[in-house]
């Protein structure tokens, strides 16, 4: 009990330095746990989404699926449906998509249903609908609503409002984030298809490998092109998000807890260093080596268990609410809840096991020193001399620079902790700022470098041609085409962009470093991006297909482009009709802005919608930027706060003595300072490649669909080293007052 009443009352008097003990325990476990927590609830409540609906292993297409078709991959699947899949428009102003799914059962990807009825293969007179799509339209159970397709228009109740899984992400054609105003998706029976139904989409559930499948597909029957699971649009979307925020998570918070487990170690050998002459007492009134160390180990203890629970509580709740919001107005389902995963328990305790390892190392030489020997001051540590120290450079150094290489020696380990502390928060500030000045990068790319256009209109299905010529005139618009195509090349496949252009100054094209290409006519060109994926040259072939066409075309490529944002094929329109496919325009470009109603015209972009749109796709990595640089900064003020008191503690006999020669308090001062600032500029110049490292692969991470060189700005270092030097400079000048205030008689008597 005495023991006890003196660690609550040692705490009390140290009650800052345990805060800070407290704190990076407590930051340390809330950001690990907090963003694998955000991570993991998008892992386990898409994993349960996709079986609960028993989401499709694969999709096959062709123009016609027969019951011979099913007989013949009936060895090899383990379930099979069938589905006509068919673009429409809903019956609305502006003319929305609607991609419409006749199923011939509902049982593979299935349609989950949040209001009304679940779906019912077998109800002819109903639709199940997009809840976004609904939400946008306020559309609800009863209403009744019409779609045009193929020149036949059907009117059905909505007996269901919900998701699907096939559409966690729905892709705009004007937009890079979803407009459910202008696109949605609907489940009907094959029933209520008007007419002799043919299905043109195979859903199918196997065992066994992909490659293994595909194999016995192609023995088996012909068909036009076969997505997997990994490959489908929403699917590949989505995961490609969760693998950003995995990077981000197996990064920022392995470092964070790197570095507190260091400034533990030198918070903990300070504190007991300071309590040498008590220590030394205790044992001569005859208390036990384990009892004095179990009394110091609980020092460290208790602040990082409390700290660890609270952090493994805290941590999944917050963090991933910070995130999920942003993300659902991206990504659609029926939930988002945060996950959890063992990992999270192990470094929890890991760490508290580490702290008790970090505080027994600390209190356990001096355990085993005999009572007279502990009574005394610790003797200083002796380092002999180094090279430098016998070369002429050394006569040239002034006593600050000669004083603080020979602490810095006498102390490595404690110069050790400082540099990689100070690299640590370095890292994680360069890596956020980087991101940040990557993606607004990638902005001024696409948006002021490639786009020169002011308004792009997105075409009708049915067009006025006579209306379309008074439009491009009006505008002085040029027309563009923009179609989905899936490409192959040995065993790879991919879903892309083809974009279509004749030569106009609106668009530029750009090479890898930003700069102006021209693409020649007759040339296919590739973005780079695509080509590093499928490991292709110019002059190389590749096979393609417009989706929804059976016509599969090889094209060779002639050059390679880059695109920051959208990947695939770019060439003109003689180059597409030369490739025996007819130029289809999709949009048109214009420097007007554009406002007027036309019915040949579905929806218009400016480029302010567009940077909108880019801000909105960035919205969760800008949040993760805002957290790591908020954890990163306190991780700095609190590592280079301990090492200050270490620093001030353990010179403080060397301070006294100096200060007896005659030294005065600001050169004393100063001598911690210089000492603070090297150190800090060390682990800040070894902190930027490693920053710049963490960027890169948190970037990389950001899926198939960006492109981006990454870039170190001189805004990102001086940034970075403003806060770093800041914070360094600010909690050196807070022991300026323990130098005034130094009892020398105390810091120097000798105890014989």
């Amino acid at each position: 009990m005495s023991l006890t009443r003196k660690m609550l009352r040692d705490i009390k008097i140290n009650k800052t330095q345990f805060i800070a003990i407290f704190l990076m325990a407590f930051l340390g476990i809330f950001a690990y746990c907090g963003i694998y927590g955000e991570y993991y609830g998008l892992v386990q409540t898409s994993d349960e989404y996709y079986n609960v609906t028993n989401m499709a292993d694969a999709w096959i297409y062709n123009t016609n699926f027969d019951n011979a078709s099913i007989d013949e991959i009936s060895d090899f699947t383990t379930q099979t449906e069938r589905q006509l899949v068919v673009q429409s428009v809903a019956d609305f102003d502006n003319k929305p998509d609607i991609t419409l799914h006749f199923a011939e059962k509902g049982e593979i990807s299935k349609f989950y249903s949040t209001e009304g009825k679940d779906f019912d293969a077998s109800d002819d007179s109903g639709v199940w609908l997009d809840k976004r799509f609904a939400d946008e339209k306020n559309l609800s159970v009863g209403d009744e609503i019409t779609f045009e397709f193929n020149n036949i228009n059907i009117t059905k109740e909505i007996k269901g409002i919900g998701y699907s899984p096939e559409y966690i992400y729905e892709s705009s054609p004007n937009s890079l984030t979803p407009d459910f105003s202008q696109i949605g998706f609907a489940y009907m029976s094959y029933k209520a298809f008007p007419v002799d139904i043919t299905y043109n989409t195979l859903l199918v559930k196997y065992n066994g490998s992909d490659t293994d499948f595909k194999d016995n597909l192609d023995d088996s029957i012909d068909y036009l092109s076969l997505t997997k699971k990994e490959d489908q649009i929403s699917v590949a979307k989505f995961a490609d998000e969760m693998a950003q925020h995995k990077m981000i998570g197996d990064v920022f918070p392995i470092v964070f807890i790197l570095v507190t487990f260091l400034t533990l170690l030198t918070t903990m050998t300070r504190i007991v260093t300071h309590q040498r002459t008590q220590i030394g007492i205790l044992k001569a009134v005859g208390y036990k080596d384990k009892t004095i160390i179990l009394h110091y180990i609980s020092y460290g203890f208790w602040p990082v268990l409390i700290g660890s629970i609270l952090g493994l509580i805290t941590g999944p709740m917050i963090i991933p609410q910070m995130f999920y919001p942003t993300m659902a107005a991206t990504y659609s389902m029926p939930s988002w809840n945060p996950g959890f995963d063992m990992s999270f328990i192990y470094i929890s305790v890991l760490l508290v096991v580490s702290s008790v390892f970090v505080t027994y190392l600390s209190c356990r030489r001096i355990s085993k020193e005999n009572p007279a020997n502990t009574l005394r001051p610790k003797s200083p540590n002796v380092s002999s001399r180094a090279l430098i120290e016998k070369s002429k450079l050394w006569n040239h150094l002034s006593f600050n620079l000669r004083w603080n290489w020979r602490d810095a020696r006498r102390n490595k380990f404690r110069a050790l902790m400082a540099i990689v502390g100070v690299m640590g928060c370095v890292a994680l500030l360069i890596a956020a700022f980087g991101m940040n000045d990557s993606m607004d990068e990638l902005k001024h790319w696409e948006y002021d470098d490639i786009s020169h256009f002011e308004s792009k209109l997105l075409l009708s299905n049915d067009v006025d041609q006579m209306e379309l010529s008074d439009i491009l005139n009006e505008t002085n618009g040029s027309f563009i085409m923009q179609q989905a195509i899936e490409i192959k090349s040995d065993d790879l496949e991919d879903q892309v962009v083809l974009l279509v252009s004749n030569n106009t100054d609106l668009i530029s094209y750009t090479d890898r470093n930003k700069n102006p290409i021209e693409i020649d006519e007759g040339d296919v060109s590739i973005s780079i991006k695509l080509a590093e994926k499928f490991n292709l040259t110019v002059g190389d072939e590749i096979k393609w297909h417009i989706v929804g066409s059976d016509k599969w075309v090889n094209s060779k490529i002639g050059q390679i482009h880059a695109e920051p944002v959208s990947q695939g094929l770019i060439m003109s329109p003689d180059t597409l009709e030369d490739q025996g496919l007819n130029f289809t325009p999709t949009n048109i470009l214009t420097k007007e802005k554009f406002d007027e109603d036309y019915d040949s015209i579905k929806s218009v972009s400016t480029i302010d919608k567009m940077k909108e749109s880019w801000d909105k796709v960035t919205e969760a990595v800008m949040m993760m930027v805002y957290v790591v640089t908020f954890v990163a900064v306190a991780l700095a003020i609190l590592v280079l706060y301990n090492l200050g008191i270490l620093s001030f503690t353990e010179m403080e006999r060397e301070i006294a003595t100096l200060k007896v020669l005659g030294f005065k308090t600001n050169v004393l001062r100063k001598l911690l300072l210089t000492q603070n600032i090297i150190f800090t500029s060390i682990g800040f110049l070894l902190g930027i490649p490693l920053g710049f490292y963490f960027m890169t692969l948190m970037m990389n991470a950001a899926g198939d669909s960006l492109y981006y060189v990454p870039s170190l700005t001189w805004g990102n270092i001086l940034l970075t080293a403003l806060i770093t030097f800041t914070i360094s400079i600010s909690v050196n000048l807070l022991f300026s007052g323990k130098i005034s205030d130094l009892n020398m008689v105390e810091a120097l008597k000798d105890v014989e």
